[in-house]
């Protein structure tokens, strides 16, 4: 019988597989903190993990661990090496995401080319000539670059073009043909793109590398444009995003991830009015949340039922993934 760690709030309709799936215990711990469940890993054969981190220090302190279900599709957070070397795979849940992920993006957008939240707040303070102020713009006939042009990427083209913007994209590893197939312009320099750019919107994997829109990237970004970022938090310089708008270089930005999260109190960001921020919800709609659930649940039952998709596996090339079959000759070491 395998025993599961539930790392962080499941959707009931995850926990409804789990309670359903014979021969399977598992343990909810709802926080969604290392130190929260880090006093349950030791009897776990599986976790299923939400946002927060998963170290080597961790791993090795839960010697049944086999598999790890990763409750979306980033893994910034978790120590793929020290998995590996157990012969331990890390899963994602694959294409769930991308929809709610999107329609947030737009979200950002619009709500701050807007004002949203400051006509908002305005109109509850009885400030109603804040409209007279003519400082909100319009997605129509503007020029978005999205940079990274994955599944989310291209859904956000889909929906940007309704709104009828014309849709640039950079990215490196994705041909100019197959973004032809979107209606998308490729981009191949990243700074003249950002020069030509009302909206630039980010959807990227994760760096350690310094970001991707750093202080450079924000001086070549059009004047008076807006940044959009619900990929990674470390993909920005936040420190350089926040003078630039504080200097009215950009006029706005929408954040939904940041490089500490949640970020800390006194955070410049966090009291600069040109920013609208979202705790990292992009994909925590109702619906979303249900498939994430679902789909990191599946994952587990699948691993030890010998069926896991390989696709779905982060270091597949390296590991066993199902329990006993070799991957490449080799044998998973529990």
């Amino acid at each position: 019988m395998a025993h599961i760690l539930v790392a962080g709030k499941l959707h009931a309709a995850g926990l409804e597989r789990l309670k359903a799936a014979p021969d399977m215990t598992f343990t909810l711990v709802d926080e969604i903190s290392l130190d929260s469940y880090l006093p349950h890993v030791g009897m776990a054969d599986a976790v299923i993990l939400r946002t927060q981190p998963m170290t080597a220090e961790v791993i090795a302190a839960a010697p049944n661990l086999k598999i790890v279900s990763r409750h979306g599709v980033g893994y910034d957070a978790v120590d793929v090496k020290a998995l590996t070397a157990r012969g331990i795979p890390l899963c994602i849940v694959g294409d769930v995401n991308s929809r709610a992920v999107a329609e947030h993006t737009l979200m950002l957008m619009l709500a701050t080319a807007r004002k949203a939240a400051q006509h908002d707040a305005a109109v509850r303070k009885g400030e109603w000539n804040i409209r007279n102020r003519f400082e909100t713009v319009e997605l129509d006939g503007k020029n978005l670059l999205l940079v990274g042009f994955g599944r989310i990427g291209r859904r956000v083209a889909e929906l940007a073009r309704a709104f009828g913007m014309a849709v640039s994209a950079y990215d490196p590893f994705v041909k100019p043909e197959a973004m032809a197939k979107h209606g998308v312009r490729p981009a191949a320099d990243l700074a003249k793109a950002l020069g030509c750019a009302d909206y630039v919107s980010l959807h990227m994997p994760g760096t350690t590398a310094g970001g991707v829109i750093r202080e450079e990237e924000i001086k070549a970004m059009k004047p008076g444009a807006i940044l959009v970022n619900a990929a990674r938090g470390g993909l920005v310089d936040e420190a350089a995003l926040d003078r630039a708008l504080r200097g009215g270089r950009l006029a706005g930005a929408g954040l939904d991830v940041f490089r500490a999260e949640p970020p800390a109190a006194g955070d410049p960001l966090l009291a600069n009015d040109r920013v609208l921020l979202s705790p990292h919800a992009a994909g925590l709609t109702a619906e979303c949340a249900a498939r994430m659930a679902v789909a990191s649940v599946q994952n587990v039952l699948d691993y030890f039922a010998g069926r896991l998709d390989p696709a779905l596996v982060i270091n597949a090339a390296e590991v066993a993934i199902s329990p006993g079959r070799p991957q490449n000759g080799r044998v998973t070491r529990q």
